[in-house]
């Protein structure tokens, strides 16, 4: 039996922790994969899906331990999605994170009654839902028939500079769902895929299946899915002495979606911020 999840607030030293073995800063993806790894979750674990998905609850807990240790200042992000650790986060304990988020939160709590002139136990220190058009595009996927998301896969691969792409979908033919030549400056090589269209977590097993079926036709896979790897999964696919699978999960598969402009369409809104400097009137 899977064990209990811990609670957002338990995440806030292993996601901390995570950013400082990290070497001090890490993706979003490397931070949650070795906070993941520090807790030993396991992939039982990793994937119970959050409400009705696409993403796992381990997964939004840990969002939600991020901006939690953004809010009372451990750790900051960048523009490019870079958490980094500030000195505040590299000298605290896990008693001083625990102490400082409570003294935040009671601080948060009693301006807000103040200001309301009421009291109320509501926390609003929940963080701001990530990607919202990124689980908008999932579910969209979701819903699409087999064979339109299987050109749509054909056509993502074409777009990314795959050749001679073709789509097997054929019973018996150990989860390959398809073929494809890379080419690569003067060489190029057949790159085997699957895809995995649904909500949760391909685990290490799906990985070493997949690898199983390319044995003997090629050492080069790729396996797309909509949700997410486990920890496991991802260790798996580049586990060494085997052949290496790469993995694109949901997340990167909408950004490469957004990229090609398959579906998603951007739109560039310039705003102009204007700043009154009173001090340069005394300069003329």
């Amino acid at each position: 039996m899977a064990r209990t999840l811990p609670t957002q607030e338990q995440l806030l030293w292993p996601a901390l922790e995570a950013v400082r073995v990290l070497g001090g800063s890490g993706r979003i993806d490397e931070i949650d994969e070795k906070a993941i790894e520090l807790g030993r979750f396991t992939e039982e674990q990793q994937a119970v899906p959050h409400r009705d998905g696409p993403k796992m609850e381990l997964e939004y807990r840990l969002a939600w331990a991020r901006s939690m240790l953004k809010w009372v200042g451990l750790v900051d992000n960048s523009v490019r999605g870079v958490w980094s650790i500030t000195d505040l986060g590299r000298q605290a304990s896990e008693a001083d994170v625990e102490r400082l988020y409570k003294e935040r939160r009671a601080e948060h709590l009693r301006t807000r009654r103040e200001r309301r002139g009421q009291e109320s136990d509501t926390d609003e220190t929940e963080p701001e839902r990530e990607h919202d058009w990124r689980e908008e595009l999932i579910a969209a996927l979701l819903q699409l028939p087999p064979d339109r998301f299987e050109r749509l896969a054909r056509r993502l691969l074409r777009e990314a500079g795959f050749t001679s792409v073709t789509v097997t979908g054929q019973t018996g033919d150990g989860g390959i769902d398809g073929l494809g030549v890379y080419q690569m400056s003067l060489v190029s090589f057949p790159v085997f895929f699957q895809c995995k269209r649904y909500r949760g977590s391909v685990r290490a097993s799906a990985v070493r299946d997949f690898r199983g079926a390319m044995a003997g036709r090629g050492d080069k896979g790729l396996l797309i899915t909509t949700g997410t790897f486990t920890a496991d999964a991802k260790r798996e696919a580049t586990r060494e002495g085997a052949p290496p699978i790469d993995l694109i999960d949901g997340d990167r598969l909408c950004g490469l979606l957004k990229d090609y402009g398959l579906g998603v369409r951007t739109t560039t809104r310039t705003i102009e911020d204007v700043e009154i400097d009173v001090g340069a009137f005394d300069e003329i």
